[in-house]
């Protein structure tokens, strides 16, 4: 009688499993992604940065991501090895890439003098030291990104896709609120004072959560060893689901990738980018006290943590991708525009927003990440993914940056005072908030491409993802 062995993703205990071990991770990661957005007014009063220094810094995430192409090579990797090898190298890279920026903070390199004086690219030395630490953590976190998503389709395809991946967000977005809510009071309560803020703590303590994460990753390995085990497979990709150069291009003129790369940098771009400058918002237009201004951003993330995966598994059930990215990307022009409007400055509208915001942040993911498996076959989804997130770190290299040039530009008072060494007025944040929500504006555009283009195509976005 022939023996059928039946695959370890049968088995809910299992998949889920991995799920909860890989999700940690990433959470770990995107702790350290916004852990000195709330530090902003702390950082300007201890090193004397303005907003472009803030802006570079955060800026610097996708220096190497865009120019060095390491997403891509990332991709690659990825496709040709494996996800445990890949996994456990972007855990390595972001550890150093913190360890970079702690050193800056804790000023354990060079703080004084400018590097690259009089070039395009002048910078203090404090902020290239930590830009460059960042610009390496922003490898290993969007390499492991595109990991971990290849690790969801591994496990969960045919199955609960966009519930699982929306829960990994979810998750992972825990650490978004973490990051928002917890280093202003540790640097000024808990490990400092207002008067001596102990700005490196929040570093330190994202240093332990990512070490944490390199090892549940390795605890990771071995179920994923036991996986292809149960299938008969290995790590390795045979002959002939091996990834070649010619997958790129054809990924590359496939109109349905483009139009879902567009949509995820103009959404992204107004999320992310916007949450480093959150907390700075909330103290600045709606006079939020600072010990407290972090919080408001920090339930963003919350929000996502229900909604997500279950926008997730109304797409696993019902279908309607296409149509869930179009409302989230009308919902990020209103909150936005909102936002932008100068005389509405209580902080009950900012929180409002925020939640709403929320929504938003829940409805695009969690149709956007499940529906490229419809449009790019299994074997090129590694490289499918790190070319999307390609695109993606061109806005979150890009708006940060243009972000603190439009605040400095539009505060010349700001400047002026700094410079006197007077006290310092509130920013106003209406040109910000004008160019975020042009990202939502844009993004309607895309989403309605789109959505014609599946209809002509019949890539199945929206079709639900469970098969019977």
């Amino acid at each position: 009688m022939e023996n059928i062995t039946q695959s370890l993703r049968e088995s809910k205990g299992a998949r889920w499993g991995a799920l909860a071990v890989v999700s940690f991770t990433m959470m770990t990661g995107y702790y350290i992604n916004y852990v000195i957005s709330p530090l902003k007014p702390l950082l300007e009063e201890a090193f004397g940065w303005n907003s472009m220094d803030f802006g570079m810094w955060n800026s610097a995430y996708g220096w190497f991501n865009v120019f060095f192409l390491m997403l891509i090579f990332g991709g690659i990797i990825l496709d040709k090895v494996g996800v445990r090898f890949t996994g456990l190298g972007a855990s390595l890279t972001m550890i150093v890439g913190t360890l970079i920026q702690y050193a800056a903070i804790e000023g354990l390199v060079p703080m004084d003098g400018v590097l690259f004086e009089g070039s395009f690219l002048e910078m203090k030395s404090q902020i290239a030291y930590g830009a460059l630490g960042f610009a390496v953590f922003g490898v290993g976190v969007e390499i492991a990104g595109i990991t971990v998503s290849k690790i969801i389709v591994k496990w969960f395809k045919g199955k609960e896709l966009a519930l699982a991946m929306g829960l990994e967000m979810a998750t992972a977005r825990m650490g978004t609120a973490l990051a928002l809510a917890l280093p202003y009071p540790m640097a000024t309560a808990w490990f400092g004072t207002k008067a001596l803020p102990a700005l490196s703590a929040p570093m330190m303590l994202g240093l332990g959560l990512l070490v944490a994460g390199f090892v549940a990753f390795i605890w990771y390995t071995f179920m994923d060893k036991k996986l292809e085990a149960s299938e008969g497979v290995g790590d390795d990709i045979n002959e002939e689901d091996e990834f070649k150069v010619s997958d790129i291009l054809t990924i590359l003129t496939n109109k349905g990738f483009w139009l879902i790369a567009l949509l995820c940098v103009l959404f992204y771009s107004g999320v992310f980018p916007f949450l480093y400058y959150a907390t700075d918002l909330m103290i600045n237009k709606y006079g939020v006290d600072p010990e407290f201004a972090g919080a408001i951003p920090g339930l963003l993330p919350f929000g996502t943590i229900l909604l997500t995966p279950l926008f997730g598994s109304i797409y696993d059930r019902k279908g309607k991708g296409a149509t869930i990215m179009l409302i989230g990307s009308v919902m990020l022009l209103v909150a936005h525009t909102i936002f932008a409007i100068p005389f509405i400055t209580n902080y009950v509208v900012a929180i409002a927003l925020i939640l709403f915001l929320g929504v938003t942040f829940s409805l695009v993911p969690s149709a956007m990440w499940p529906s490229v498996p419809k449009i790019i076959p299994e074997k090129q989804l590694g490289t499918a993914y790190a070319l999307i997130f390609w695109v993606q770190n061109w806005g979150l290299m890009g708006v940060p940056l243009l972000i603190g040039w439009a605040l400095d530009y539009s505060n010349p008072e700001v400047m002026a005072a700094k410079a006197a060494g007077t006290a310092i007025p509130p920013y106003d944040y209406t040109l910000p908030m004008i160019i975020f929500a042009s990202t939502g504006f844009l993004a309607i555009i895309v989403a309605l491409a789109l959505k014609a283009e599946d209809k002509k195509k019949g890539y199945g976005l929206e079709l639900p993802n469970m098969q019977d």
